[in-house]
């Protein structure tokens, strides 16, 4: 079977897939992908490609760029020790979850809805269905389940390309403001416990317009070898030229362009604060200086921007450090003396052991399939 996967990442056109899962009966018998569904029995194959423009939301506005949607978070594990190559692994379904509302700084009950991995497996869906239900499907209001969907039942399982399906997918409906169904799926699998918090499968259409709150979708992609992603992806924030030519630049406030900027503490007062990270303490205080000379050449950066930067484009290492400061001059003061290792009353720094304190596990994912693989 990797022998297969491995020539589809390479690019050749090769039937490995087909005839390996025909081997495990893992394939649907009439080639379709019955996600989450009663009569779910096996994979259908499909081929396809995506591609999607990434930009920095700042970089996208600067440069007068048409924003479809954002990334607001996202996470990757690995499955480690389980038993069995395709079998997936619930627990670390959950955890990927909660990391990337995590990484987010989103509640559960913040997504909308989540496009599935669902290959349409008697195996791999009851388990992606629990860990949905387990993590998005508690503490949720009335009348707002978790909406849940594939878009493998539409084209089948595209293989290495059935992450960036399911991406593409979130975005089309963010801009119809509809959820569209999900096929063959009349009746959902009795083997899962669909009582144990609020998620609706999609086997009809469902309004999704925008209403006054910011409406967002997960995204999961689970790979053969056990690797799990999952993003959250949301609708663009409005753009209001005027305000944004209008707004005071060292304000952290104003000129955002994000609706929810509120709700995160480096930009809910006048006092900024900048997240330096680094998995060493030397490697904190060069962080630490490199970050103060880049700041003090480029005058015109507002401190408010650098702060939303800091958090929201940068990776989180152990080692960590938090500057504040009533204005600029006082932010660099305290950069300057984490860059030195010296105390100071505008900074906070300490170390947060790796993996909760766990010890590390190394783990090859193999065959590409980090986004687009089957985990069934």
């Amino acid at each position: 079977m990797l022998d297969g996967a491995v020539r589809r990442c390479g690019g050749d056109v090769h039937p490995g897939a087909f005839a390996e899962f025909s081997r495990q009966q893992g394939l649907a018998f009439d080639g379709r992908c019955k996600a989450f569904a009663a009569d779910a029995d096996g994979i259908g194959w499909g081929e396809g490609a995506g591609v999607l423009v990434l930009e920095r939301l700042s970089d996208a506005r600067r440069n007068g760029h048409k924003v479809l949607a954002v990334i607001a978070g996202s996470a990757m594990n690995q499955d480690g020790a389980s038993n069995g190559l395709t079998a997936p692994n619930g627990p670390s379904q959950q955890r990927v979850i909660r990391s990337a509302l995590a990484n987010a700084g989103l509640r559960a009950d913040q997504v909308d809805a989540v496009e599935a991995h669902g290959t349409g497996t008697v195996l791999g869906d009851p388990i992606e269905a629990q860990a949905l239900l387990a993590t998005y499907g508690q503490d949720r209001e009335d009348g707002r389940p978790l909406w849940l969907g594939s878009v493998k039942s539409n084209i089948g399982h595209t293989q290495t390309a059935a992450g960036v399906a399911g991406v593409i997918k979130l975005v089309l409906s963010l801009q119809h403001q509809e959820l569209p169904r999900t096929l063959h799926a009349g009746q959902p699998s009795p083997h899962v416990d669909w009582s144990a918090g609020e998620v609706r499968l999609l086997h009809e259409p469902v309004a999704w317009p925008t209403d006054g709150r910011t409406r967002r979708a997960g995204v999961s992609a689970f790979g053969v070898s056990g690797t799990n992603v999952h993003a959250i992806i949301e609708e663009a924030p409005p753009l209001d030229a005027a305000a944004d030519a209008d707004a005071d630049p060292e304000d952290p406030a104003e000129g955002t362009g994000q609706e929810e900027a509120a709700a995160l503490p480096v930009l809910t007062g006048t006092v900024p604060a900048w997240l330096v990270s680094a998995r060493s303490a030397a490697g904190l205080a060069a962080q630490a200086a490199r970050l103060g000379e880049f700041t003090r050449a480029r005058p015109e950066l507002g401190s408010g921007d650098v702060a939303w930067s800091l958090i929201s484009s940068r990776s989180v290492f152990e080692h960590r450090a938090v500057v504040t400061g009533g204005d600029r001059e006082e932010l660099l003061a305290a950069l300057s003396a984490v860059a030195a290792g010296q105390p100071s009353a505008g900074a906070v720094t300490g170390v947060v052991p790796a993996g909760g304190g766990r010890g590390r596990v190394v783990c090859l994912p193999g065959a590409g399939f980090a986004v687009g693989g089957d985990g069934s």
